[in-house]
């Protein structure tokens, strides 16, 4: 079954407009190919993409190294903001931009909630 990269699309425009305090969002493959991306002006998506999933790579790899079993999340905090990559099934990688001043738990409750429509078009 052909993946809805339309559909992919419209939930992350929907997350990233409705969410305030993100910038961006998007659905990339384990092997660095951008699926759907709502992204702030001037970022490459081809980039952010192949960024995205070497983090993933090396997350994967030290979680392996240091026995901590699989990695569900990895999560980048910088002076601007936060870069937030969770695993989006076996297939794609949700990457998220937040803003600074983003409260962690309402950003991580909406994170989930848009995981679960993301994994429904996925499968």
């Amino acid at each position: 079954m052909a993946i809805s990269t339309e559909k992919l699309t419209n939930i992350l425009q929907s997350f990233v407009t409705s969410t305030t305090d993100i910038q961006g969002a998007a659905v990339v493959t384990p092997d660095g190919l951008p699926l759907a991306a709502s992204l702030p002006g001037g970022m490459d998506e081809e980039r952010v993409s192949a960024m995205s999933a070497a983090m993933l790579s090396l997350g994967d790899r030290i979680g392996s190294e240091l026995a901590r079993g699989g990695i569900d999340r990895i999560f980048v905090e910088g002076d601007k903001g936060y870069g937030i990559l969770t695993s989006c099934g076996e297939d794609a990688v949700f990457l998220v931009l937040a803003d600074k001043a983003a409260k962690q738990g309402l950003l991580m409750l909406e994170i989930k909630r848009t995981l679960a429509d993301l994994k429904a078009v996925l499968m």
